[in-house]
């Protein structure tokens, strides 16, 4: 007899941001910008900021994974995998998923960090989905975080007023039943126009720290804001439309777009092109900035906190980030 082959679920969300709020009055004040400004473009209001030089962005992570433990009911010696999606790890290494490991005492589990700017979430959701369908998993943690404020210039009004600290996660397990769960996704990348347009460009082998590299700012991120939202505008709305039509879904039978939070612009150019209404569109830019790899766990877990997933849910989660690295996934939540 056959075995069928069970469809990865999210079990379990949970969030972090920082209880500190930097408005856009705050900015006004260091910057050559204003909050009418910043929210006509952007749709942001206000960001969490992660100050402490001693909490890290392990720090975020470790809060997430002891919330996502504590909801869902079982010790942390159940976890098989930890997967961290993250732009701002402690350090190059050891990776970031190995010191939340040690600090929640996931004995069993083994660990790594996954680099796709702000797609580094889907990216990581979809993997984890594989190891739980091929049977090697049964429990996989997927944290999606990022500490913004650590690589920021705060000098710089092009990137200082998108930003902001914050992290997501989820528990994956295989599904109850047939047809929920992760059930499809497309991801991409493109290096050869993405790779100069959003990036940290040194701290790597390419540009290790020397006196000039801190002199020139080279450690904190740099944006072509115009060519990024060009790309993110087209990469977004494109792989939300595949999604649905290699899965045979309307704008009424989606009940949730969940889409990383960039550019309020973007998330409505997304919505349009599949045709949802803004009952539909998770939206919670306006509060937290762009936290990168934590919007869309952080979306997801405030939709669950409300009790807006149910049973035969149809969720598309999209994304955009530095590569360029974007994709989509489909999810029937159970």
């Amino acid at each position: 007899m056959e075995t069928k082959i069970m469809k990865a679920a999210i079990t379990t969300t949970a969030r972090y941001l920082p209880e500190e709020v930097i408005t856009n009055k705050d900015l006004e004040r260091i910057l050559d910008t204003n909050d009418d400004w910043i929210t006509s473009r952007t749709g942001i209001r206000e960001r969490r900021i992660l100050r402490d030089p001693e909490k890290p962005t392990s720090y975020m992570c470790t809060e997430v994974a002891r919330q996502l433990l504590d909801k869902r009911g079982i010790s942390a010696d159940e976890i098989d995998l930890i997967i961290v999606a993250t732009m701002s790890p402690d350090m190059v290494f050891p990776a970031t998923a190995c010191i939340v490991q040690g600090n929640i005492g996931a004995k069993n589990a083994w660990g790594y960090d996954l680099s796709a700017a702000c797609s580094g979430f889907v990216y990581g959701l979809y993997t984890g989905a594989q190891f739980i369908e091929s049977g090697n998993c049964k429990k996989v943690m997927i944290i999606g975080a990022d500490k913004m404020s650590s690589i920021l210039d705060y000098t710089d009004r092009s990137t200082a007023i998108l930003f902001g600290d914050g992290a997501g996660g989820v528990i994956l397990e295989a599904a109850s039943e047939e047809g929920y769960g992760v059930l499809d996704a497309r991801l991409y990348s493109d290096g050869l126009n993405g790779k100069e347009h959003l990036l940290m460009p040194a701290g790597g082998s390419r540009l290790p720290a020397s006196h000039e590299t801190v002199d020139q700012h080279l450690h904190f991120i740099r944006q072509d804001g115009k060519q990024v939202f060009k790309a993110a505008v087209k990469a977004m709305a494109d792989v939300a439309e595949e999604i649905m039509q290699r899965n045979h879904l309307t704008a009424d039978t989606i009940d949730w777009l969940i889409p990383h939070q960039a550019n309020q612009r973007i998330i409505h150019a997304t919505a349009d092109r599949m045709g949802l209404t803004e009952h539909k569109v998770m939206m919670n830019i306006e509060k937290y900035g762009n936290t990168t790899a934590g919007t869309v766990p952080i979306c997801l877990a405030e939709l669950d906190e409300q009790g807006k997933l149910h049973k035969g849910s149809n969720l598309v989660l999209v994304s955009f980030g530095a590569g360029y690295t974007w994709g989509g996934i489909y999810i029937r939540w159970q």
